[in-house]
């Protein structure tokens, strides 16, 4: 039985993480400040007799110090995403994404360096590419990060900080991590308040509309289902060879954010409405925005046999099913 310890393990991410290391047999323990996470989602497991939930911030040294006792396994999950949240609270985004890496590392490198095995899951974001111009984004890409004085790339800038200083442990002081670079995630216990799209449109979608789509909504993006994703990174943690390694993990398969209002409307009335908004008018003038984020899969499925078993239709109709209170 394995004691695993998860960072941000009441958000959306986290939270399906926690549900799929008890399933396995694992001893689960959580921290989380709930800034953007809720106990909500972690009902079932707080009553299981494996899991034990810390509230608190990942910044508390001494609270992280006393939950790491006996762990062998930690999932750095805690941060601060989602487009809205960068635009609106750019601060907040830089500590939050920087200095609780920092501190994480350094203590589990503690408990490393002692003679105990531990090995660290760092959940990064194809954020970190910036405004990169090709087709699809490999792991040995250069990033492309855009001009300091536009915040919307502070985001990526942070994780990308975090990514360097993880691997920098790795290389020199023998600290097994792992890097996963996560694309669009989506499923039920997301919420659209940090502007994650798809979610954003069910909710309009539900409430009667409109769906507010962003500039010509060409965007190009990948969404992959939530436990595809989680089950990614148990697996990326169970095999030999990933430590010191970085893995885009997601769907590969594009489609335009118009699109994919139109596929979302299709589950309702068809007469829900689009509306088309400037992205100046929502994050502010200098906003600037990839046009196309598509992930490369390639080493993620060869280093695990990654097949998703989870397509765009299924997703939707999760996220709206959870909406509507039919899924948990």
């Amino acid at each position: 039985m394995k004691h695993s310890l998860v960072t941000g393990g009441a958000g959306f991410i986290g939270s399906h993480l926690v549900d799929l290391l008890l399933a396995r047999g694992d001893r689960v323990s959580v921290i989380d400040d709930e800034s953007t996470g809720s106990v909500n989602n972690l009902n079932a497991a707080m009553r299981h007799p494996r899991f034990k939930y810390a509230k608190g911030t990942v910044a508390d040294r001494q609270l992280v110090r006393r939950m790491l006792v006996d762990v062998e396994e930690v999932y750095h999950m805690a941060a601060a995403v989602g487009t809205g949240l960068i635009a609106s609270a750019p601060v907040r985004v830089i500590e939050t994404n920087v200095y609780p890496v920092e501190l994480i590392v350094e203590e589990v490198n503690r408990v490393h360096q002692k003679g105990r095995p531990i090995k660290l899951f760092l959940a990064s974001s194809s954020e970190v590419y910036g405004r990169s111009s090709r087709s699809q984004w490999s792991e040995s890409d250069n990033l492309v990060i855009g001009p300091t004085a536009n915040c919307c790339w502070a985001g990526g800038a942070a994780k990308a900080i975090g990514e360097f200083l993880a691997l920098a442990y790795w290389r020199q002081r023998d600290l097994p991590v792992v890097v996963g670079r996560l694309f669009n995630v989506s499923g039920p216990r997301q919420n659209g308040e940090s502007g994650m799209v798809l979610p954003r449109f069910v909710e309009a979608a539900l409430a009667g509309g409109p769906l507010v789509v962003y500039n010509d909504g060409r965007q190009l993006r990948c969404f992959a289902h939530v436990k595809d994703v989680v089950r990614a990174i148990v697996d990326l943690m169970g095999v030999e060879g990933t430590a010191g390694k970085v893995f885009n993990i997601g769907s590969d398969q594009p489609i335009s954010i118009l699109r994919l209002a139109h596929r979302i409307i299709s589950r309702f009335e068809p007469g829900i409405s689009i509306k088309f908004r400037k992205y100046a008018d929502v994050y502010g003038e200098n906003f600037q925005d990839c046009p196309r984020r598509v992930p490369d899969l390639g080493e993620l499925c060869k280093t695990i046999n990654y097949k998703p078993r989870y397509g765009l239709n299924e997703i939707i109709d999760e996220v709206i099913a959870w909406h509507r209170g039919e899924e948990g």
